[in-house]
């Protein structure tokens, strides 16, 4: 399945590079490239885009201002020759940060992060999600959490499973609990997806620290974790096809 994305920069060689990687991943359309962002607002309010590569250096609107007067903005990554933006990123709640000059591997991994959370968004599972060109694909153990006013790092092999808690997800590790506003599909965008397993609307589990399943349930420690019918399908499924059941 195809998304559309524009490109706003104010450098032309930036966005022949954005042109240039997106015509090698076959489900990014570029519908639009802009020079400034003024004129992206009006457009947004007619054109269905699902994705956008903002640059935060421009005259007139930088890409910051321009999320902050957007009501309904798309996924975004932003894309700067600063590397003192990267924290702002965060607090801005953007799907990643390019720092120029950027390589194919660097692009592609930003935009499979933004693929994932947009088809989780659209209820496609990871099943569903298999046209997906991974090169770049995230080959780190470990990944970034947006906590407080922080960025935790955590081991994957650390977490336990993630628990939905009202607006936040707390994160069960085997040092503690990291509490997070970070949406499920983000959070499910950046675990590796042949170890974390979603089981419930408020469930992300840990295959490899599941203890027994019996009754639809999972045990992990002391917490007993419900199999939802949503998930249950794929769930097993993942299973088999590791050769764990």
């Amino acid at each position: 399945m195809k998304i559309n994305c524009i490109a706003v920069d104010d450098e032309p060689l930036a966005l022949n590079i954005i042109k240039e990687y997106s015509g090698k991943i076959p489900f990014l359309n570029l519908v639009k490239t802009f020079d400034n962002a003024l004129d992206v607002i009006d457009f947004l309010k007619t054109s269905q885009v699902e994705l956008m590569f903002l640059d935060i250096q421009m005259e007139e609107l930088t890409g910051i201002q321009l999320l902050k007067v957007l009501t309904n903005s798309p996924k975004v990554i932003l894309t700067t020759a600063y590397d003192s933006f990267a924290i702002k990123s965060y607090e801005l709640d953007v799907t990643d940060y390019l720092l120029k000059p950027f390589s194919f591997e660097r692009f592609t991994k930003a935009v499979n992060k933004a693929y994932d959370q947009i088809m989780l968004e659209k209820g496609y599972g990871q099943a569903q999600m298999g046209i997906r060109n991974d090169v770049g694909k995230n080959e780190e153990d470990y990944f970034f959490v947006k906590t407080e006013f922080r960025l935790q790092k955590v081991n994957f092999s650390d977490i336990l499973y993630i628990e939905g808690q009202g607006d936040y997800q707390a994160i069960l590790t085997k040092k503690g609990k990291i509490m997070t506003l970070q949406n499920f599909a983000k959070l499910m965008a950046s675990l590796p997806s042949n170890t974390f397993i979603r089981v419930h609307k408020s469930y992300i589990v840990s295959v490899s620290q599941i203890e027994k399943i019996e009754r639809n349930r999972i045990r992990i420690g002391d917490k007993l974790i419900p199999i939802s019918e949503t998930y249950k399908d794929n769930f097993f499924k993942v299973l088999e096809k590791r050769g764990l059941i």
